[in-house]
């Protein structure tokens, strides 16, 4: 299964918040053995999410938008997504009982606040709401693209609920080694000339070691790739995180 990862939001491309997200997404989803083929940083520019909603849709198997939900101007997803596939927003029931309680929560400790509730509830007709319980705007399914939100705890918990769509072939190996990047160049290419698995090279110079990942879809495969390779090339146990 091929995943494109959409993330939104102008604070992404400013600086002024890291994306974690998109790193957090690509670990579970390439642990679930599915291979994110594409990670894309957009501001909050509806047209050109819409664009991008549409164009990943008919080029990869899921796609998973992050970001720009909710009730202020610049939450532009939501409408976007619902351009994409030609659609109106419409309220959701499940999702409005979800809301009106959440909001209800919220006015015991913020009696003032103003919230509106259909707003809030709206997704693309035809959609599937993604309820967000630790939050209060909710995401959505819709054909092959699973929209959920940009504050991570929020996206965490709604991925949860969906992971299990998620899943593929591809596996991997991982050892790691202090032998100099340079000299693993020979050792390297010819694993991958002899074995059906791509091979990675990732240098940790404040810890003083490479790490070494073989990835392909046979186990047989990368079990032969990995000994082959661990007789030529010298290997440390793995470090304490």
């Amino acid at each position: 299964m091929d995943v494109a990862l959409l993330t939104i939001g102008d604070e992404l491309l400013s600086g002024d918040t890291a994306n974690s997200n998109a790193t957090w997404l690509a670990d579970r989803l390439t642990d679930r053995g599915a291979t994110v083929a594409r990670v894309l940083v957009i501001p909050d520019d509806r047209a050109l999410i819409a664009r991008k909603v549409a164009e990943y849709s008919d080029a990869f198997d899921a796609v998973i938008v992050t970001g720009g939900l909710g009730g202020t101007p610049d939450d532009r997803t939501m409408d976007a997504v619902a351009d994409a596939f030609d659609r109106s927003l419409a309220v959701d029931e499940r999702a409005r009982e979800s809301v009106a309680k959440r909001v209800a929560a919220l006015r015991e400790s913020y009696r003032e606040i103003n919230i509106d509730i259909d707003a809030e509830a709206s997704v693309p007709e035809g959609s599937r709401a993604l309820l967000n319980e630790p939050g209060l705007a909710p995401g959505c399914l819709i054909e092959n693209v699973y929209v959920l939100p940009g504050i991570p705890e929020e996206m965490k918990a709604m991925y949860e609920s969906v992971a299990e769509a998620f899943g593929g072939d591809v596996r991997s190996r991982m050892f790691y080694t202090e032998t100099p990047e340079a000299d693993l160049i020979p050792d390297l290419t010819t694993t991958e000339e002899r074995f059906d698995v791509s091979v990675g090279c990732y240098p940790d110079r404040s810890a003083g070691h490479n790490r070494l990942k073989l990835v392909g879809e046979s186990d047989d495969e990368l079990d032969a790739a990995a000994e082959w390779l661990r007789a030529r090339v010298e290997t440390i146990p793995e470090p304490d995180s």
